[in-house]
């Protein structure tokens, strides 16, 4: 063949193989998993279950700005703001986003050609007699010589990926960096509903003190009844006794109160990414905190689309997927062409002279003949990692909807339990004051006083701990429906797609 066409041949090639790679990609394309359907879509609850009022199923139920914003607290609001923009729960899982934006950029630029610079200086001597210059009869020996040689030139070369296992590589790298992303939404949602719970146990914990302390101011008064009534001969000494004791029993509930409330105002300020000696939790009470009125809640199909661990599930399917694709195109031959020009010089004066110049061209082959089943187990292994993942997101999912029922079921209950506890409570202080007007007009023993103060005692206590626990449901129903929670500074960003 006439050397003119030898760069045609090789372009020639080169061309046929770019237009393989272009159509050939082995390997499972991923499909995002279908979506729950049939019946079951429809909604979330269980036969029996306990209905909630106040919430509506919607196809893709929004509230206006961050979820928390709904309960209508400024303080709320400001701590939950401090919390992500100081968690370090939140700064890790930035990092991590960065870190797999980085490998999918630094993945999807080893599919491009790779140009790189070289030079070098040595110093080398000649062995002329390894060659068989040894000189002749008669003649000066000839001497080795030892010279001085400079190169600086360049070289390219670029895998053709024929079967597209680059492009499988990229996939899996892209689809990595975008569950990290859905894990740093996961993270923003998961401070935020902490953050917000222990606001409502703060809140809570505070209503049962405050409610505890008014029983202690009852028992206060009781006593000073009865000792009116045992100066004027009304009543005997061990009514005061009892008092005392039901005075003292009520005073041994506020330290555990106190206790747990200094706990959630701790655990509140870890949250918010401060020691507590630097950073003081807000006294949340629910007379500044008002419940949404209606609640919007994603219909299954949709909350697939919105929940982040179950983005991040399927994203990671999709990673493992194109895993598939890479074990598979690594079974076949792999084509690499480099081109390399070297400037070559005994003196640096010389090194760049037309006659200094070097280069070479090559296309070469690499195809797996025998790697003793390596290939193979590698491609079953990765068949049997995608069926892991999608195991996973399929758990994930069903783990997500039992949470949201649960959730659901929780504010039904909790409904109930309230309404009936507002009842008991207004009876429980009507028989409260039955008793201690027949103690003080003397148509009534202390027993009967200390019995009623007691039940009112526990009523009380019921009722704010059950507004509390509706109030920590809301917060768990917004966080298990994946509400909103972005602010403009707050949003993760996307996967990266420029390298």
């Amino acid at each position: 063949m006439p050397s003119s066409t030898k760069p045609l041949t090789l372009l020639a090639v080169s061309a046929s193989a770019l237009a393989l790679a272009a159509c050939t990609t082995v390997g499972p394309n991923f499909k995002a998993p279908a979506g729950p359907s049939g019946p079951a879509a429809s909604g979330y609850a269980m036969a029996g279950d306990a209905a909630p009022s106040g919430v509506r199923l919607s196809p893709d139920a929004r509230v206006a700005g961050p979820w928390w914003q709904a309960f209508g607290s400024p303080e709320l609001d400001a701590a939950i703001r401090q919390g992500l923009a100081g968690s370090p729960t939140v700064a890790e899982a930035r990092a991590n986003l960065e870190k797999a934006q980085a490998q999918a950029a630094a993945v999807r630029g080893a599919q491009l050609p790779q140009v790189d610079a070289n030079a070098s200086a040595q110093r080398e001597r000649i062995n002329l007699a390894a060659f068989g210059f040894s000189g002749f009869p008669g003649q000066p020996a000839i001497h080795s010589p030892t010279i001085n040689l400079y190169q600086v030139g360049g070289s390219v070369s670029y895998d053709l990926d024929v079967f597209g296992g680059r492009k499988r590589a990229t996939e899996k790298a892209v689809a990595q960096a975008e569950a990290a992303a859905r894990q740093a939404d996961a993270a923003y949602l998961s401070l935020s509903g902490n953050m917000a719970m222990q606001a409502m146990k703060i809140a809570s914990l505070r209503g049962q003190m405050a409610a505890t302390k008014e029983i202690i101011a009852d028992d206060q008064r009781v006593i000073d009844m009865v000792r009116k009534a045992e100066a004027a001969g009304g009543e005997a000494h061990a009514a005061l006794s009892s008092g005392v004791a039901q005075l003292a029993e009520d005073q041994a509930l506020l330290p555990p109160l106190q206790r747990d409330l200094d706990a959630a105002r701790h655990q509140m300020a870890l949250l918010a990414g401060k020691s507590p000696a630097e950073w003081t939790a807000p006294d949340f009470d629910f007379a500044r905190i008002t419940a949404p009125g209606e609640a919007p809640v994603s219909l299954p199909s949709q909350l697939v689309r919105n929940r982040p661990d179950i983005l991040q599930a399927e994203a990671d399917l999709h990673a493992a997927t194109a895993a598939v694709g890479v074990a598979v195109a690594n079974q076949y031959p792999d084509i690499r062409l480099s081109a390399m020009l070297t400037q070559e010089a005994i003196k640096p004066g010389n090194l760049f002279r037309a006659d200094a110049a070097a280069w070479d061209i090559l296309g070469g082959v690499t195809a797996p003949i025998f790697h003793g089943g390596t290939l193979k187990a590698e491609r079953k292994a990765a068949e049997a990692d995608a069926r892991v993942a999608l195991a996973r997101y399929e758990q994930t999912v069903l783990k997500a909807f039992v949470e949201v029922s649960d959730v659901l079921s929780n504010l039904g209950s909790d409904q109930q339990a309230i309404a009936s506890l507002e009842l008991a409570n207004q009876a429980a202080e009507s028989a409260a004051r039955d008793a201690q007007s027949a103690l003080r007009l003397g148509g009534g023993p202390m027993v009967d006083v200390v019995q009623a103060q007691r039940t009112l005692s526990r009523a009380r206590r019921a009722l704010v701990e059950a507004q509390g626990r509706r109030y920590g449901d809301l917060v768990q129903l917004y966080a298990a429906t994946a509400a909103d929670w972005r602010a403009a500074d707050t949003a993760a960003a996307p996967p990266a797609k420029g390298g």
